[in-house]
């Protein structure tokens, strides 16, 4: 498999168990305290990394919900950048709760997902520069949608529309998932007032 570095550093971040409990027991009216997961996966061709994800309320555990793939690989179009693909799964209980059960994502096929066209991401790498002393350079991705497409899936017989959008560092994932009306612009759910700040409590390794 031919992965870049930038590509297998973007994959070490985001694979882990990630929750928000500082940021839930700050602002509980706002935040609810969220535990994530981002298992490797082994699924595409050799141009690609895969991650399933899958998050939970801390108090609701054995109920997971918001199961996809996320699909990283090289943007065709520009070389220095990176983008995410999302995928839905057709039949989203048959996989509940990998997250917590690595073993059901063996079973995983092509034929058990649907591609989002909307979807997808495209992620820039940065370094930031902390000037205290003793300080040193971090690196992050960022991570937001294409010009001119709109994500969207099919929840309970519904369309749903989803902005989306994450940074990403080797110890915090920012969440900027929302849920918009279409007709009025607004969100629904999600980060509404500021992104989810998840602390990553375990990484997960990734065989590349």
């Amino acid at each position: 498999m031919t992965i870049s570095p930038n590509l297998r550093t973007l994959a070490h971040y985001l694979a882990g168990e990630f929750d928000n409990r500082e940021q839930a027991i700050t602002e509980p009216a706002w935040f609810v305290h969220l535990r994530l997961w981002h298992r490797p996966l082994s699924l595409f061709s050799d141009d690609s990394l895969t991650l399933f994800a899958e998050q939970a309320s801390v108090v609701n555990l054995a109920h997971p919900y918001r199961q996809r793939l996320l699909r990283l690989q090289a943007d065709s179009t520009e070389p220095e950048a990176l983008q995410v693909q999302y995928y839905s799964f057709k039949d989203p209980e048959a996989v509940a709760g990998a997250g917590q059960q690595p073993e059901l994502l063996k079973t995983i096929t092509l034929e058990q997902i649907e591609l989002l066209p909307g979807c997808i991401l495209k992620v820039i790498g940065q370094n930031q520069v902390d000037n205290s002393p003793g300080s040193t350079v971090s690196h992050r991705f960022i991570a937001s949608p294409l010009p001119d497409t709109q994500c969207s899936f099919i929840y309970q017989g519904e369309t749903r529309y989803v902005s989306l959008g994450f940074e990403v560092s080797a110890t915090e994932f920012l969440s900027y998932d929302k849920g918009i009306d279409l007709v009025t612009g607004k969100a629904l759910w999600g980060a509404i007032l500021g992104p989810y700040r998840y602390t990553k409590r375990e990484n997960y390794s990734y065989e590349f």
